[in-house]
């Protein structure tokens, strides 16, 4: 029981861990001979307590592991910041650029149920925060359902040709030409997509001005955040992504005309009234981990049959959206946009979180950080010297891993929601490793 309740706490919360079975050997390994030494230290998922190796799902939405989405949140909040007030490499210098929050909207595909609180609908009456007629449109029949799943399936390019559009437009306003503006200035952004009660894609975005290397170097005298805002409006008004055309109807995709644009502040709160560079970074990383599930109530899954939509309790606008993009991931001149792979993302098969190269450390860097840290932990629990005696000698580390499944057993699962009250140590100890790491 002590074993089982180890290797289940390990998991830190995971409900769907994926099962490995395999062998992991350590030999020590002379780095000026090549001679392999005899076995260190020897794992084999079948002495395991659970039978196979678990290791933690990772997956980032909240509906399919809300500890694994938590964590992803974390990393995203931390990636975020980073960018926004410096650290994990990125110097603390990038305060003092320009920066601003901008949303991007998508447009109207017809009048939709979208005043919640004490202001009348368009309806005529007063809806509740949690009414699920909200996002739902008041004529269905006139709703251009075939427009919407479309704009979903184009979102991302759209936002690859305003990001161009942009450059260019700070360029015309520096007085330099789009050759001479890297070797000046350089954009760097963060991203995210979320959906609308609707179902359409907009996108979150921090977006800064750098010098030529990034944010290592300050940005040009003439960078403002008032010239980032005003390129922005242009870019984005300039933006346009040719869709198909489909009996006769020439589809053409653009961002809506609500478009959002504040400057980022200081570190501090000013009042409740300045955007904060933690507010920015939560409001980020919140929508990092939610998809159309969250908004629309649609699935979390793809789909194997359209037919499957007849067993499942989905709102008729979240159905129509789906049915939607399932017919028209049918025609032969819309193949390249996956429609049906991506029916139950009402056709968006971007991804949810992107950002520049230069922006701040990545995903991967902070969960490189976070597993030398259990290394180091479990080196100092098995008593071992976690820092190296002999600069020729190194570890060589043997593994053979397969696919064994997914998910707990039974028994397994009441001893991990038996472990929920003490896990929160665990998780909290994991984001000091990423803050800290």
């Amino acid at each position: 029981m002590p074993g089982i309740l180890r290797q289940l706490s390990s998991l830190g919360g995971c409900t769907h861990p994926i099962r490995l079975a395999g062998h992991r050997t350590e030999h020590n390994l002379d780095t000026t001979t090549g001679e392999i030494g005899p076995a260190l230290r020897r794992l084999d998922s079948a002495d395991l307590p659970a039978g196979d190796l678990l290791v933690r799902c990772g997956n980032r939405r909240t509906t399919r592991c809300a500890a694994c989405a938590e964590t992803y949140r974390r990393d995203t909040f931390h990636l975020i910041t980073a960018g926004l007030r410096g650290g994990k490499g990125t110097p603390e210098e990038v305060t003092t650029h320009p920066r601003v929050f901008a949303t991007f909207t998508a447009p109207s595909f017809g009048p939709v149920h979208n005043r919640p609180g004490a202001r009348s609908c368009r309806c005529g009456r007063r809806h509740a925060a949690d009414d699920p007629a909200l996002g739902t449109p008041l004529n269905p029949e006139r709703y251009d359902y075939e427009s919407a799943v479309l704009w979903n399936a184009h979102a991302g390019m759209l936002w690859r040709r305003f990001t161009i559009h942009l450059r260019r437009e700070i360029a015309r306003r520096a007085g330099l030409t789009q050759r001479e503006l890297p070797e000046r200035a350089r954009v760097s952004f963060a991203k995210v997509a979320e959906y609308q009660k609707r179902g359409a894609v907009h996108f979150h975005a921090v977006i800064r001005l750098d010098g030529p290397a990034g944010g290592d170097t300050p940005p040009p005298h003439w960078a403002s955040a008032e010239l980032l805002t005003d390129a922005i409006r242009a870019a984005t008004s300039r933006a346009v992504v040719p869709g198909p055309v489909l009996d006769g109807r020439t589809h053409t995709f653009a961002f809506g005309t609500q478009l959002d644009i504040r400057t980022i502040h200081g570190t501090d709160l000013d009042g409740g009234q300045a955007l904060t560079d933690r507010a920015v970074a939560a409001y980020i990383a919140k929508y990092a981990t939610k998809g159309a599930e969250t908004a629309t109530g649609t699935l979390d899954h793809r789909l194997r049959f359209v037919a499957e939509l007849a067993t499942l309790d989905l709102s008729q606008h979240a159905e129509r959206l789906i049915r939607t993009a399932w017919a028209l991931g049918a025609r032969k001149d819309l193949a390249h946009l996956r429609l049906r792979a991506w029916a139950h993302m009402l056709g968006f098969r971007g991804h949810f979180s992107t950002k520049t190269r230069r922006y701040s450390t990545t995903l991967g860097a902070l969960r490189n950080a976070r597993a030398a840290w259990r290394r180091l932990q479990a080196a100092i629990a098995r008593g071992d010297d976690p820092q190296p005696v002999d600069s020729e000698q190194t570890t060589l580390v043997l593994a053979h891993w397969t696919y064994a499944g997914t998910g707990l057993t039974p028994t397994e699962q009441w001893l991990s929601a038996s472990l929920a009250d003490t896990s929160a140590p665990t998780t909290a100890a994991l984001e000091g490793a990423t803050t800290h790491g």
